[in-house]
């Protein structure tokens, strides 16, 4: 049965709006939300990038129903794994269970900031594998000392984490990652609608849920949403080798400069169709993903939640249904 999800962009929205959102994502009927967690903004236009383990313990406190996420921390650089681990093991407890961590191996963008570099892809997935021994075995309550190559752990120990542990949830790109997924963590997340990250995963003997993000700009007229998506999200057609590697928005908005409006437009589905919309999203789900979260681009919220109550929401669940 598919799940469906709300994306808390904290790119586009301050801590306040951001809890709002979440509100109405619960209210609207999504089975839960995931939040970005940035230290910039892709973009000056987006304008935003509070904390997000502030804003999930805020939504912990504002919402009864809705499953809350991580999509997706970086614990290789600006967070030290066992950080990570308490913060989980914290949320698992505020939400009484309605909490899972995404993890990535991270962008320059967010990790540059601590002053120690931006390590090449192979040491990335060094750190990130090392950091899932930590953050499993912390959340598991087995483990308290650890040496790696590039983490060590000395005496760590939750004292407040809950009984049951929250699903750890890795993001992937190429097979590799996939595979590492497979290996150590509870769940897929695909940042492409590529089959192949899925084989990868199971290949590995990956057996939990595989989540995908859905980008549009739900709005009552199409040349306008076209607009709103590439003001805000023209950054996404670079590809993720490029985006990876660029360290703030001055080097995204040079790296987007040639993208064009109608470029985003044939990329992102905009406007008011609910058909538009679906098929973007069928495309995710055809690939077997059963956790889809819907990113609405841009300031109106509004018009998105009206749209997933009246016309996305049952498509979906007849679809689920037959």
């Amino acid at each position: 049965m598919v799940k469906l999800g709300y994306k808390l962009m904290t790119e586009e929205h301050g801590p306040a709006d951001l809890v709002r959102n979440a509100k109405r994502a619960e209210q609207a009927g999504f089975d839960f939300a995931a939040i970005s967690d940035h230290y910039f903004p892709w973009l000056e236009e987006q304008g935003h990038a509070p904390f997000a383990w502030s804003v999930l313990g805020a939504a912990a406190q504002a919402t009864e129903r809705l499953g809350l996420m991580t999509a997706v921390t970086c614990p290789i650089m600006r967070y030290h794994p066992a950080i990570i681990a308490q913060a989980a093991a914290t949320m698992g407890l505020l939400t009484d269970g309605r909490f899972t961590l995404g993890l990535g191996a991270g962008e320059r963008l967010n990790e540059h900031v601590v002053g120690q570099g931006w390590p090449g892809v192979v040491e990335r997935h060094e750190r990130l594998s090392e950091a899932l021994d930590i953050i499993q075995g912390l959340l598991a309550g087995k483990l308290t000392t650890y040496r790696g190559q590039h983490f060590k752990l000395d005496h760590a120990r939750l004292f407040d984490r809950p009984r049951r542990k929250p699903p750890v949830i890795v993001a992937a790109g190429g097979p590799e990652a996939g595979r590492l997924a497979g290996e150590k963590a509870d769940g897929l997340i695909v940042t492409e609608p590529e089959k192949e990250l899925i084989k990868a995963f199971t290949g590995a003997g990956g057996k939990g849920p595989r989540y995908a993000e859905v980008a549009m700009c739900a709005a009552a007229d199409e040349d306008e949403a076209r607009e709103t998506a590439h003001r805000h999200y023209r950054w996404t057609l670079s590809g993720w080798a490029v985006l990876a590697e660029l360290p703030h928005d001055e080097a995204f908005a040079a790296a987007s400069k040639h993208v064009s409006v109608d470029m985003v437009g044939e990329e992102i589905s905009c406007g008011p169709s609910a058909d538009r919309h679906l098929e973007a999203i069928h495309e995710l789900t055809a690939i077997g993903c059963d956790h889809i979260i819907l990113t609405q681009i841009g300031p109106d919220q509004d018009f998105f939640f009206e749209l997933f109550e009246r016309k996305l929401a049952p498509a979906l669940r007849a679809k689920k249904a037959a």
